[in-house]
């Protein structure tokens, strides 16, 4: 079963009745999912009332709740940490995993990384060649911050000269952390389901940061958002803003299928595989981290086409 992704962003009451997410707007029902269907859950209306048994449920069936700001951006997230029967032992093989396995790890996840934005900057400007050249020069533990040297050269090649990664920023920045925002979430759901914890991460050690560990296998992943994000940009100009309708626009990506281990697969599926593989590596049960291999495709002009808002 494909987890799907729901987001509420009308004025709705939500409740759960025999297993179902059920939506009422002005006293009438409008709609039921199946919690069990359900992947990752959207709030994003200050409106919406919904009750403490419907998350509960949620908890229950490992489903990713997000809630979202006034501007429409994800400000907190909800995941379960008992997921997985093996929670215990998972937890304690991930603590007591050495530098070494997580240094070499982070080096996979960082030549991932690359490789995949070598691909799709391809597609944008077929005459750049040194980005993918940077992929084989990622030592253990990545002490040459390549990560940060070709994140800089990537950006801009899809975006312009000038264009710099900023949180803080409006327009591209914008639709960028929201599809990453949404992205880590449903890492995060495969990341409890496989027994391990968010928090303990294998790079991103902040201490401020409840998950740092899928802050790290999230890497390889975000051109899936910025391909997105670039097909929205082609169609409309860098003067774009964060509304409904390119929201819904940008979560398309989660409608993808990936390689993963040689075999095409939907995204969510993809994600508690790769989830897997860290625990085996984390465990010492495996030294090679499976990582989903993503479509360089931009999608086409069709794909982006904004439909009126609902």
């Amino acid at each position: 079963m494909i987890s799907r992704i729901v987001d509420i962003s009308t004025p709705c009451f939500l409740s759960i009745k025999h297993q179902q997410l059920v939506i009422e707007r002005e006293g009438q029902k409008v709609g039921t999912v199946p919690i069990e269907d359900l992947g990752v859950l959207i709030l994003d209306n200050h409106s919406l009332v919904y009750t403490q048994q419907l998350l509960v449920a949620c908890a229950e069936a490992n489903v990713a709740v997000i809630i979202c700001n006034e501007k429409h951006m994800p400000t907190s997230m909800f995941v379960p940490f008992d997921a997985n029967s093996l929670h215990t032992k998972t937890l304690n093989a991930q603590i007591g995993a050495s530098e070494p396995v997580k240094k070499r790890m982070w080096q996979q996840i960082v030549q991932a990384k690359v490789g995949e934005q070598a691909k799709l900057a391809k597609r944008v400007n077929p005459r750049i060649q040194k980005l993918a050249k940077l992929k084989e020069t990622v030592k253990s533990g990545d002490p040459d911050n390549v990560e940060g040297v070709a994140a800089r050269m990537y950006f801009e090649i899809l975006f312009g000269d000038g264009f710099r990664r900023d949180r803080e920023e409006p327009g591209i920045n914008t639709l960028l952390n929201y599809g990453y925002i949404v992205l880590r979430a449903c890492v995060s759901r495969a990341v409890v389901g496989a027994g391990l914890h968010p928090a303990i991460g294998v790079h991103h050690k902040n201490q401020y940061n409840a998950y740092c560990l899928a802050d790290d296998l999230i890497e390889p992943l975000r051109p899936l958002v910025d391909a997105h994000v670039v097909a929205i940009v082609q169609a409309q100009g860098k003067d774009v803003a964060l509304d409904p309708p390119t929201k819904r626009t940008i979560l398309r990506f989660l409608e993808t299928s990936v390689e993963y281990d040689g075999r095409g697969v939907p995204l969510m599926t993809a994600l508690h595989y790769y989830a897997a593989s860290a625990r085996k590596v984390l465990s010492g049960e495996a030294r090679k981290l499976v990582i989903p291999s993503l479509s360089a495709e931009i999608p086409s002009d069709s794909a982006v086409v904004i439909d009126p808002e609902e």
